[in-house]
């Protein structure tokens, strides 16, 4: 595992991260660091039930401090997984095609990616700093429907430390929204470093929380979210997104290729409205 996961933010070329210096040290520093906390709870676990003699099926004892399940690695796992799979996607130079060029600089294009289906890859400059889009984006993630009319309800379900959630994420049915009401069940994982924050993500499954009546069950990903600081200008970011959706439903592969590039230029308008808040 550990190769895959540190080509996610150290091996790859995309050229907004290239300009970053040191950051290729920075970052094998914090996913070494993440491969050794995963490693950990398993060597945590079997210490405790030998010294305490319990086995799989025995309950423990209050006093046992409880360490981090299995189910909660893969869902790290699978975080990690998805930013590497969302980078490699983005380090690509070929296939690309321009979508949309607005006049405020924002950027969208597109490519088609292995199993036929059609990613979107959007660029912007934000007037805000990295730190305060990633407290916006991942740490106040439930906060989102509050400045994006898109966005009915966000929760989130799991917690697992600070760099990993599970999230239930319900879009609204609005007038201009052809996609319509949806619903998404995904894990979140961020790397952060001082200059640069990486968001990715992708779907995953919960029995305790199967599709929801009157609603599609879509999914995201692999995807992501890049934030870097401009070199010039600390106070303004960099924000690029892979966004990787698919809408299930019966919708035609061509109305959905029209609707996603809007719903990645509505969400920016809709952050930079809420950046202007203060």
């Amino acid at each position: 595992m550990l190769p895959a996961v540190v080509k996610l933010c150290c091996g790859i070329s995309y050229p907004h991260i290239k300009n970053i210096a040191g950051l290729q040290r920075t970052a094998m520093a914090v996913i070494g660091q993440e491969i050794t906390h995963l490693q950990q709870w398993g060597q945590i676990e079997n210490h405790e039930r030998q010294q305490t003699g319990l086995n799989h099926n025995e309950a423990k004892p209050k006093d046992i401090k409880p360490v981090p399940a299995k189910e909660d690695q893969l869902y790290v796992q699978h975080g990690q997984e998805a930013m590497r799979k969302a980078l490699s996607v983005l380090e690509e130079k070929e296939g690309w095609k321009l979508e949309v060029a607005e006049s405020n600089g924002d950027m969208i294009c597109s490519k088609v990616i292995p199993g036929g289906r059609k990613v979107f890859r959007l660029e912007a400059v934000l007037d805000a700093s990295v730190d305060e889009l990633y407290n916006i984006l991942f740490v106040r993630v439930e906060e989102i429907h509050q400045w994006n009319p898109s966005i009915q309800q966000i929760k989130v379900l799991k917690r697992i430390g600070l760099q990993t959630i599970v999230i239930h994420e319900v879009s609204t049915g609005t007038a201009g929204n052809v996609i319509g009401k949806r619903d998404f069940l995904s894990v979140r994982h961020t790397c952060k470093q001082r200059s640069s924050v990486y968001i990715g993500g992708a779907a995953v499954q919960l029995e305790s929380l199967p599709p929801q009546a009157g609603f599609v069950r879509a999914e995201h990903g692999p995807t992501c979210i890049i934030i870097q600081a401009l070199d010039e200008d600390s106070t303004k970011s960099r924000f690029t997104w892979l966004l990787n959706m698919d809408v299930k439903g019966w919708l035609p592969k061509s109305i959905v290729n029209q609707a996603l590039p809007r719903v990645q230029l509505d969400f920016t308008r809709h952050l930079r409205r809420r950046l202007s808040l203060g």
